[in-house]
């Protein structure tokens, strides 16, 4: 029998590593939780100031300082269109460590390993989330757990989805996190990009597709990443995958 993951949840938040993540991975399951009642919050742990730009009236933001500020500026808008609190930064208050000054953790970069997989590219600055200390960075997400009284953070799987490197460290952050804080975790089990679905075992799959109308306003927010097309999303780097209607949850207690 798989667990109702949300049963009695009232208050969840979902840490992530950049912003588009929260739309593409669980945007569809936002969605579905704020109409059903539930306050989400969603914690990001980097600008994406690393980002590619989608080729076209953006693309000067490449490589520029405007391109963090103006993700923050998509990130907010998204939230908006899902129902969810935010944009709040892992780093800054309430999601840092009480007593401490405010820390930006940067976007580590990647590399692609196969056309489908990315891992640590070979540049990752000091100031990089996956240079900080797991349970340094713990803290911080655990501040913010406690300070919203949140009831369940969910974040990636082990293998952060797609291998990203800031992916896999948020989901050891936020494992960490909710032990220090008291408060469940459970990770998100994504359709694979070629629209097979993982069987995993003790995974609750939402299958969401009639928020596809109500989604598209949070996804054409984040036009500097990605364009929609249909019922697909064509990535910076051309790469195309189907959009995140069904989306699985798995129980990690």
């Amino acid at each position: 029998m798989v667990t109702d993951v949300f049963e009695g949840r009232s208050r969840v938040v979902f840490f992530h590593a950049h912003p588009d993540d929260e739309t593409l991975a669980t945007g569809a399951l936002i969605q579905h939780l704020t109409r059903s009642g539930v306050a989400v919050a969603v914690v990001t742990a980097t600008r994406g100031e690393r980002g590619e730009v989608v080729p076209g009236p953006l693309s000067h933001l490449a490589g520029s300082r405007e391109l963090d500020a103006h993700r923050e500026g998509e990130l907010a808008a998204a939230l908006a269109v899902l129902g969810a609190d935010g944009p709040f930064f892992l780093g800054l208050a309430p999601a840092r460590a009480p007593g401490l000054p405010p820390r930006r953790y940067l976007d580590s970069g990647m590399r692609w390993v196969t056309e489908t997989v990315a891992g640590p590219g070979s540049d990752a600055g000091p100031d990089a989330f996956t240079s900080a200390a797991v349970a340094d960075a713990a803290d911080d997400l655990a501040a913010f757990l406690a300070a919203w009284d949140a009831d369940l953070v969910i974040s990636y799987e082990a293998d952060g989805g797609y291998g990203h490197p800031d992916h896999v460290h948020a989901h050891h952050v936020a494992r960490a996190a909710a032990a220090v804080a008291s408060v469940a975790f459970a990770e998100v089990v994504s359709i694979h990009r070629d629209g097979s679905a993982p069987t995993s075992a003790n995974v609750q799959w939402f299958d969401l597709a009639d928020h596809y109308d109500e989604l598209l306003p949070a996804l054409h927010a984040h036009a500097s990443q990605f364009t929609v097309d249909g019922r697909d999303v064509i990535h910076v780097g051309g790469q195309r995958e189907p959009l995140q209607l069904r989306t699985g949850v798995r129980w990690s207690g």
